[in-house]
């Protein structure tokens, strides 16, 4: 009993990581191409979360490193600009580093007259824009900041165009002077940065991960309707299947059987089947069923529990495969995303809020979900990684930060302000964005804690 609970813990945790994942992985790829379309550098794209143990290799077109790490539970992409300081100093810090082609912390503070801490802010900053890189720390010397290496326009690897087989080109760690003044180069530098795109460009890159999930989820569920189709009630009274320990099953009722009568009142097809049986329930009774099994008519009696308020009896009806047109599997397609849409927009209306989490579910029911799909076969589990992939993009589309529909919000304010607000405001708000989402992520393992145990 241990080893398969053991087992089936295990199975639930493998499905669930992979299927979180690849599903992160999509939406980063998102954030990623048009990060890379909009003109921005895009040093790294990985499955996985950061790790210093890391499988990959380097794009010598687009400079990205490409890899996977062993903390399977996500996926990122750094896109340079996205955060670090704005300080006056940056451009005098660009030109040291460009003049001296190697540069040390002490060196650094010492030559622009400020502490090591702003020293050590300007120079990860530059790193974060790749306009520097920070050197590994087994080089030996202090100099642990240093030029990348530029082409004849001084372009870098990450930057469109980039042709190292022009002349005048240096390498990484060289001296190479700035042309011109010190704050044309600097803007240059941050114009392939996000912070240096405009408005429309870092809104089209913050929606492009999560319309990424959502088209995804459009394509895999609307061609699997159309392909595979989806199981429809045929509308006979035969019973299709009964449900483990259901009152169906103690009365002894079995799949095929075909129901004739209830309770007296005949019935021939599913939905006579069905408004008997509710009526019948609604009564809070004992009642009998007539069925028809290999040619004979047999009466069951079914045990309603006294006091008990019971709207089922466990079973469902039998079912046939139908295969939509393309025009009804999108629409179906879009009705269930709507729904989802209108589940997330409950979630954020104060006197919905307690309610709708109760129908939440977190990574713990999403991994027993996803298990239970990899077993019944490849199709149910790509349909059920389409579901969750559209619960995800709908999902980062709420405007609350840190989520992306939260930054676009963000970046709407700065819009209208005509200025960037402050990283302490940014940062307080995505606070309170990620109290909420801690609530929620509390809840809904407490729900699936509860379902697991008590089934």
């Amino acid at each position: 009993m241990l080893t398969a609970a053991c087992a089936g813990a295990l199975s639930a945790a493998f499905w669930g990581v992979l299927v979180l994942s690849l599903l992160v992985f999509v939406h980063e790829g998102g954030h990623y191409l048009m990060a890379r379309a909009c003109g921005m550098r895009v040093t790294e794209f990985f499955l996985g979360m950061p790790c210093r143990l890391k499988l990959s290799w380097k794009s010598r077109r687009r400079g990205t490193e490409f890899g996977v790490t062993p903390l399977l539970l996500g996926g990122y992409t750094r896109i340079c600009g996205m955060g670090g300081v704005q300080d006056e100093l940056l451009g005098a810090c660009f030109e040291l580093v460009q003049r001296q082609g190697r540069v040390s912390l002490p060196q650094v503070a010492q030559t622009l007259g400020v502490d090591e801490g702003r020293a050590y802010d300007l120079l990860v900053t530059l790193c974060d824009w790749a306009a520097i890189r920070q050197r590994p720390a087994a080089t030996g010397d202090d100099a642990r900041f240093e030029t990348l290496a530029r082409d004849g326009r001084f372009l870098t690897e990450y930057d469109r165009g980039c042709d190292f087989a022009l002349p005048g080109c240096t390498d990484a760690g060289a001296p190479r002077p700035l042309d011109g003044d010190v704050a044309s180069a600097l803007d240059r530098e941050r114009s392939f940065t996000y912070l240096g795109k405009g408005f429309v460009r870092r809104t089209l890159t913050l929606l492009a991960g999560p319309l990424v999930n959502l088209l995804f989820a459009f394509v895999v569920m609307t061609a699997g309707l159309c392909l595979v189709g989806t199981d429809v009630a045929s509308g006979s009274n035969v019973v299709g299947s009964v449900g483990d320990g259901s009152l169906a099953q103690a009365a002894g009722l079995q799949a095929g059987d075909a129901v004739v009568s209830v309770d007296g009142r005949p019935v021939s097809d599913w939905a006579g089947v069905a408004q008997a049986l509710s009526g019948v329930l609604g009564e809070g009774r004992d009642f009998s069923l007539d069925v028809m099994r290999a040619g004979e008519t047999i009466t069951l009696s079914v045990d309603v529990p006294d006091g008990q308020d019971v709207q089922a009896i466990g079973i469902r009806p039998t079912t046939r495969k139908v295969r939509m047109g393309l025009v009804e599997a999108s629409r179906v397609t879009l009705s269930y995303g709507a729904s989802v849409a209108g589940f997330a927009v409950r979630l954020i209306m104060p006197q919905h809020t307690l309610e709708t989490i109760q129908g939440t579910s977190s990574v713990v029911g999403i991994s027993a979900m996803a298990s239970e799909a990899a077993s019944a076969g490849a199709y149910p589990l790509i349909l059920f990684m389409a579901l969750v992939s559209m619960s995800l993009g709908v999902m980062n589309l709420l405007p609350i930060p840190p989520l992306d529909g939260g930054k676009v919000i963000i970046e709407l304010i700065q819009l209208v302000l005509r200025r960037p607000l402050s990283l302490r405001v940014q940062t307080a708000v995505s606070y309170v964005g990620l109290a909420l989402f801690v609530l929620i992520f509390v809840i809904a393992l407490r729900n699936d804690v509860l379902h697991l145990m008590l089934g």
